[in-house]
């Protein structure tokens, strides 16, 4: 099932992403630039206020959702990307060639995935499965109740 989420996120690009500015939530439609196993890439300029929000706050989770099904990931943004990444994902997205002139204008970030949440709504009882990544720790059952098993 975890296979299942991460190819979820791989076939939706627009995410919902949520930070915080201080204590109030702040939700954005963003765009994940690329995606190598469980970590998400993604660009943005210093001059907007998600910027200065991750960089306050590098806690974040985000959401994919088509149909019956969403998946929900959770983890701490870092600013540690790869120049030849930062290339790549300016070089794959005619947005970005389109609004800034080099990719060095842009601040580039990534999200290794620590939890991830996979829903489908479809099943009677819906289903629920949560992957902890850090722990390893597996846990599925149906939404609006405890975990009822281990995988």
């Amino acid at each position: 099932m975890f296979e299942k989420a991460i190819q979820f996120l791989k076939d939706h690009k627009e995410i919902a992403l949520a930070t915080c500015e201080g204590n109030l939530p702040k939700l954005r439609i963003f765009q994940v630039m690329k995606q190598e196993g469980h970590v998400l890439y993604f660009a943005t300029s210093a001059k907007k206020a998600v910027y200065h929000e991750l960089r306050q706050n590098p806690n974040v989770e985000l959401l994919a959702y088509e149909g019956n099904v969403s998946v929900r990931c959770m983890g701490m943004v870092n600013f540690n990307v790869e120049e030849d990444t930062k290339r790549w994902i300016y070089c794959h997205n005619a947005v970005l060639q389109r609004l800034y002139s080099s990719y060095d204008q842009l601040e580039y970030f990534c999200l290794p995935i620590a939890e991830i949440d996979y829903y489908d709504l479809e099943p009677t009882p819906p289903k629920f499965i949560h992957f902890d990544l850090m722990s390893g720790e597996v846990g599925n059952g149906f939404v609006g109740e405890k975990f009822s098993e281990k995988e």
